[in-house]
């Protein structure tokens, strides 16, 4: 799996963005995108990104009850990335994305950020996050 990918973390106000390397091996948190009020809007932004990195695939976090089960938040996520992969010309994938937030939270109060640093930087590390863990579990799935 030689390709770039793109992670998302859909949030209500901000979207999270990360990109691997051109390998596929290592995921950098990228950008954080505020939401617009217009979700084709931000898909057209998250498409310039895509094209902009020359991504092969995006990835969207899956925020799935700790159970396993998939609720409310996830059936939007779903949704939404139903709705991102018709705006895209790349495929679309979903990632269990529990626990990123806290992941990401912690690793960048362990950095010394303050809480307004962490808060503006948060959605970009989930999305590194998730998109490190999907990059990793296609690496475990290519050796086996």
């Amino acid at each position: 799996m030689a390709a770039r990918a793109l992670g998302i973390d859909l949030g209500e106000r901000r979207i999270g963005v990360a990109v691997s390397d051109g390998e596929g091996r290592v995921a950098t948190p990228l950008t954080v995108i505020e939401r617009s009020g217009s979700r084709p809007g931000d898909h057209r932004r998250i498409a310039d990104l895509v094209a902009e990195y020359e991504a092969e695939a995006v990835v969207v976090g899956l925020p799935l009850s700790l159970d396993g089960t998939t609720g409310p938040a996830a059936r939007s996520a779903q949704s939404e990335a139903q709705q991102l992969e018709a705006a895209l010309d790349v495929p679309v994938l979903t990632h269990d994305e529990r626990l990123t937030t806290v992941i990401a939270e912690r690793s960048l109060a362990e950095s010394g950020l303050s809480g307004k640093a962490r808060r503006k930087r948060v959605d970009m590390v989930a999305a590194s996050v998730i998109l490190q863990g999907w990059l990793d579990a296609a690496q475990q799935d290519s050796q086996s």
